[in-house]
């Protein structure tokens, strides 16, 4: 039996009449891990563990450990109304670039703290677009490429490598000004490499007074000997030493206005044909260069140390044009860290721009690796390397914001953090740059256990405006021993502003007993995506030797939100059970997201937990692994799934498919970072060629390049035919508005890709996304065909899609009860019974969407089928509440668009107004928004 990969989860088109935000494919739920065993029978461990925790040191957490984290990102107490205002601002910008740069930075402040980490990175990709000047065009590439490194990826390319995009492109990064029209296209290192031209660069002139032009040329010839008319013109001559360098005395003297007032002013050297120069610390080799540079204004082919010495005496005589040729030469050469380190300071010393900026861009290309040189970090750390660093004009917000979030990253309690968290106050100016300054300042601080220091700056925070910092001065009260205090601040936070989750959450840390777990059902009612308070209430049920609870009350925060610490606290309560393969399950699962993750509170390594765990496990061939991994799949337990390819990758790490197994179960849960890592894996050990492609296919298109995506799709199909590619191309194809004639192409494609050899579930999967193609295209069916298909190779989700047919085919018992199979199938699944609801009377309805906002409240459907229900019956207050009780905790764009359109029918325009505006600050593309918000303005508008 040939195993090649199993299905993917990227369907194509599934518009199945829930009007969410996935429609490519059916989230799932994972398997809640409830252990089911027989009267009779028993779990003997084979070892004590209590025992092992003893001998590792190991401390286990308790109620009394347990406290939510302190968010180091912007949280704005009133968000609808900041990302109103935001859009607003970004509005009135008009064509003004840099005023724009400095709105889209604010919101990737803002939206850093979201989950969603495409939002932070597309914002990210925005500020690029309008960094008008080298050194924010430099900062933002490098922070841009740091956000998609590829973290312990064997074959990555230098930091340095173009992606061939002008966004990143270093080369592209050195050229001033803003140009709309190619800012998002290929560079000229792009264009140069398609027509094999490899010997070139990018060469900057300048003009006295003028910008400079990027030109691609190279140089050829040396500079010539003087020709005999040159020798009439020399009338000048300097003597250094034994030397003399005969000059033209009218082309030294336009170099710079002291050379022209020296030699055609009142000084004595005016009237001399030979002036001595010896004393100016002048070589002869950089005469001779300055002699050249005066005749040609190019610099030839001198090597760096005369160019060096020629941008020094361009600096002391002013000589505008040659320093910056000199810079932009100099700047050219720096390609890697021993060039940065050893050029900076020359660039520094002689303000340099061109020069410090390229030697800043191999830096923050090279981070993290690169905060190891030391003299990089006393440059950014200490006040006195800032201040040089304003002296070149490369001291900004945007680059201690970047360089601070690597460093907190790395190491929060550092002092590198400290120092670079400092030195971003320093730069701060604007009010949100002095919160985000002083509240990440606190943060660290609190990590590294020195209270009053986090008190005093998380007041500061508060002071400029950071409401969510009061948690953290009050938490920093409350570790000095003022608890009390701290009660209070929360508690008055709850009565000055309208309460959200996370203010009960923190007051329930200075209350006990049925107060504090009253404040955590309030923070869970309020925000059922705050992971403090299940974490809590199951460590409570532990101590109470409730065990079933604890895993019962954990589950219900993994089946929607898979986090390390979460499966970290499953795992110790099923060992607590005995249940040591299902704690072996979920330790795998963990390793996947986190490779480094450490267990038990940071106690122990989760690969030491692993072998400890080894004796007491089913023993499993690869064969075996395969059967559990088909099974696990087909009834959508993707942390079961997990678990057995992270046990397959033990026994072969090298093998690719595997890799890209991984990377689509890890989307499936949302995890993005490592989703992209184990796609970066599986691209790095593709053995073919072919099969590389397909990788980098998908890694492009997941970064938002589709035609790439798809030229990589097409070029492994003319190195061999592959089920991959084949899919590939459709899927990519598909991702647009599909007329009759790119249906039927996708049609074809997918057929092509059936033919070629594949496992049954992989083949399941193009034969669901065949059937919702075909749906599309009424072809119902040959839809229904294929659904059945791929139920009969257990395609487990392609229940939903024939589900779906039956019901245009008005057999709504039939969809309803095909749902049914599919809740069966795959346990608790929220997006099943959110499904199934559409196939139902009302009454029914209610109760299945109830039961996918218990499984999982992060889905919008159910909030918005309720609050329409409630529209119908003219309750609009009650509907409005409905829709921003979801808001509160997820601010979704469609969301937004429903509460605004209530609103609107109300009469109330401003906060229509508002919520349309929130809802394009999240995504600009949405045209009925953008209708329904002018039409809004209008009547705000209109005359009294």
């Amino acid at each position: 039996m040939q195993h090649s990969i199993f299905t993917s989860i990227r369907s194509l088109k599934i518009m199945d009449g829930c009007k969410g935000t996935q429609i490519h494919s059916l989230p799932v739920q994972p398997n809640r891990f409830e252990p089911h065993r027989s009267n009779n029978q028993t779990v003997k461990p084979v070892w004590n563990f209590n025992a092992v925790v003893s001998s590792e040191g190991v401390i286990l957490p308790t109620t009394e450990l347990l406290e939510p984290e302190i968010e180091a990102s912007l949280k704005p107490i009133h968000f609808v109304e900041t990302l109103a205002d935001l859009h607003r601002r970004i509005e009135n910008c008009g064509g003004r670039e840099f005023e724009k740069f400095e709105v889209f930075l604010e919101q990737s402040a803002v939206f850093r703290g979201l989950p969603d980490l495409k939002l932070f990175r597309q914002c990210l990709r925005l500020v690029r677009e309008h960094a008008v000047d080298v050194h924010e065009k430099v900062v933002m590439a490098a922070w841009l490429r740091y956000e998609r490194r590829e973290d312990g990826v064997v074959g990555s390319v230098s930091a340095m490598e173009c992606s061939g995009r002008n966004l990143e492109c270093p080369k592209a990064n050195m050229v001033q000004g803003y140009d709309p029209e190619s800012v998002f296209g290929h560079c000229l290192c792009f264009r140069r490499k398609n027509v094999g031209d490899d010997d070139f660069k990018i060469v900057v002139n300048y003009d006295c007074d003028d910008d400079f032009v990027e030109e691609c040329s190279s140089y050829d010839d040396s500079c010539e000997n003087d020709d005999d008319d040159d020798e009439k013109n020399n009338d000048v001559c300097f003597c250094i030493g034994d030397d003399e360098i005969i000059c033209n005395r009218y082309l030294m003297g336009s170099l710079s206005r002291p050379l022209q007032t020296m030699l055609y002013g009142g000084f004595i050297e005016s009237r001399r044909e030979k002036i001595n120069f010896s004393k100016n610390e002048v070589s002869v080799e950089t005469m001779v260069a300055v002699k050249v540079f005066s005749r040609t204004k190019r610099l030839s082919n001198f090597p760096p140390n005369v160019v060096l010495e020629l941008l020094c005496f361009a600096n002391r005589f002013c000589c505008e044009q040659m320093k910056n040729a000199c810079d932009a030469h100099l700047a050219s050469l720096v390609c890697d860290m021993d060039d940065a380190a050893l050029l900076v300071e020359y660039g520094l010393e002689e303000s340099a721009y061109l020069l410090v900026a390229a030697c800043l861009q191999v830096f923050l290309r090279e981070l993290p690796g690169s905060v190891q040189c030391s003299s990089f970090i006393r440059l950014f750390c200490s006040p006195e390397g800032r201040d040089r660093l304003a002296m070149a004009r490369h001291t900004s917000f945007v680059l201690y914001y970047f360089l601070s979030q690597v460093a907190i990253e790395e190491d929060v309690k550092s002092n590198t953090t400290v120092m670079l968290l400092e030195r971003l106050g320093e730069c701060a100016v604007k009010s949100w740059q002095k919160q985000l300054a002083c509240h990440q300042l606190g943060v660290v601080m609190f990590e590294r256990k020195e209270y009053k220091d986090a008190q005093h700056w998380f007041e500061a925070a508060v002071e400029a405006g950071h409401i969510y910092s009061s948690v953290g001065v009050a938490r920093a009260k409350y570790k000095r021993g003022h608890v009390y205090s701290a009660f209070k601040i929360i508690n008055s936070l709850i009565s000055d502003y309208k309460p959200v989750g996370w203010m009960y959450q923190e007051r329930s840390l200075y209350c006990t007993g049925k107060e504090k777990m009253l404040d955590l059902l309030y923070a869970t009612e309020l925000d059922p995506t705050l992971s403090f308070p299940y974490k809590y209430r199951a460590v409570a049920f532990l101590e109470e030797n409730e065990i079933g609870a604890a895993i019962m009350e954990i589950n219900k925060i993994i089946g929607f939100k898979v986090s390390p610490d979460c499966l970290d606290l499953r795992a110790w309560f099923l060992i607590a059970l005995g249940d040591y393969e299902g704690a072996f399950i979920d330790v795998r699962a963990i390793l996947t997201l986190d490779p480094n993750y450490m267990m038990f509170s940071g106690n122990m390594h989760g690969d030491r937990l692993v072998e400890l765990l080894r004796p007491v496990a089913q023993k499993w061939s690869q064969a075996d692994c395969w059967m559990h991994l088909y099974d696990r799949w087909s009834s959508v337990d993707d942390i079961g799934s997990l678990a057995v390819v992270h046990k397959m990758l033990e026994n072969d790490p090298g093998k690719s498919i595997l890799r890209f197994r991984q990377s689509l179960l890890l989307l499936r849960l949302n995890c993005q970072k490592a989703a992209m890592r184990s796609l970066h894996l599986a691209r790095n050990h593709s053995s073919s060629a072919h099969e590389r492609l397909v990788y980098e296919g998908w890694i492009l298109y997941d970064t938002g390049h589709r035609e790439e995506a798809l030229a990589k799709a097409e070029e492994s199909i003319s190195i061999q035919r592959s089920f991959e590619a084949f899919f590939l191309k459709a899927y990519a194809l598909a991702d647009s508005c599909l007329d009759s004639d790119s249906s039927k192409y996708v049609i074809d494609l997918l057929e092509e890709a059936l033919r070629c050899p594949s496992d049954g579930l992989r083949k399941g999967q193009a034969l669901n996304n065949l059937g919702s193609i075909y749906v599309d295209c009424d072809n119902l069916d040959l839809a229904a065909d294929c659904y059945k298909h791929a139920l009969n190779i257990k395609h487990t989700r392609a229940h939903q899609g024939l589900a779906r047919v039956y019901h245009l085919q008005n057999k709504h018992k039939a969809a309803y009860d095909e749902m049914t199979k599919l809740i069966e199938k795959a346990r608790n699944n929220a997006s099943a019974y959110e499904k199934r609801s559409e196939y139902c009377d009302r009454d029914t309805a209610k109760c299945d969407l109830s039961m996918a906002t218990q499984l999982d409240p992060l889905r919008t459907y159910a909030y918005r089928y309720r609050a329409a229900v409630l529209m119908d019956s003219q309750k609009e207050a009650a509907a409005i509440a409905e829709v921003s009780r979801a808001i509160s905790f997820k601010p979704d764009p469609q969301l937004l668009h429903l509460r605004a359109a209530f609103h609107d029918s109300m009469g109330d325009y401003v906060s229509s107004v508002r919520d349309c505006e929130a809802a394009l600050c999240l995504d600009p593309s949405l045209a009925e928004t953008v209708e329904l918000h002018n039409k809004a303005l209008e009547r705000i508008n209109e005359p009294k």
